[in-house]
């Protein structure tokens, strides 16, 4: 038993000079925070990329329909995918939009000429222009873009996702407005105020 005292007493004197398993230990106690701040960093980066290109489709999708003249609905669905294209690598299926043309008029006051939208649970709602966009006697494209973005991981963001979105308004830039449908037989027509 004295021996086993002895050898004991020993190792206890021994012990804060013993520096063998210090690297692992510290390994241990460092490793799980490198790698939330790792994976926190690929979720962070990829969500802004993510909402990066949502800002893209919008302006897109408003950008195309305002170089138009007039579109029908063939054109408005090549302008849909054209869009959602650039969504890549990420699932364009998550992609929901809408377009709206607005027409200002004498007394300010917004009304809804025409909607176009694509995806499972398109936006919706009023449209909301700022007074610094509001023309008497003009029109705006409008288009808002929703995107459900669902994380890598999951477990530094929900499961379920962050809803992300964006909207842009531009002026038809090829005539006073679009038309859609466009006027049967003629390639002019009065802009619809209605």
């Amino acid at each position: 038993m004295t021996r086993v005292w002895l050898r004991m007493r020993r190792s206890a004197r021994a012990l804060p000079g013993d520096t063998r398993g210090i690297a692992a230990v510290e390994f241990a106690m460092v490793v799980p925070v490198m790698l939330v701040l790792f994976f926190g960093t690929v979720e962070y980066s990829t969500a802004v990329a993510v909402d990066r290109k949502v800002t893209l489709v919008a302006r897109t999708l408003s950008d195309l329909t305002s170089q138009n003249v007039s579109v029908t609905a063939g054109q408005l669905s090549n302008i849909f995918n054209a869009s959602t294209g650039i969504m890549t690598p990420y699932p364009s299926s998550e992609v929901n939009a809408r377009i709206v043309e607005l027409y200002i008029d004498k007394d300010l006051v917004v009304r809804q000429i025409w909607t176009a939208t694509s995806g499972s649970s398109p936006p919706a709602g009023a449209v909301t222009v700022p007074a610094a966009l509001k023309v008497a006697g003009s029109y705006l494209i409008y288009s808002e873009v929703t995107y459900q973005h669902k994380p890598i991981i999951g477990y530094l963001m929900p499961k379920a996702g962050k809803n992300l979105s964006d909207l842009t308004y531009t002026r038809p830039r090829q005539s006073q407005c679009v038309f859609y449908p466009p006027p049967s037989g003629s390639s002019t027509g009065s802009c619809p105020t209605s």
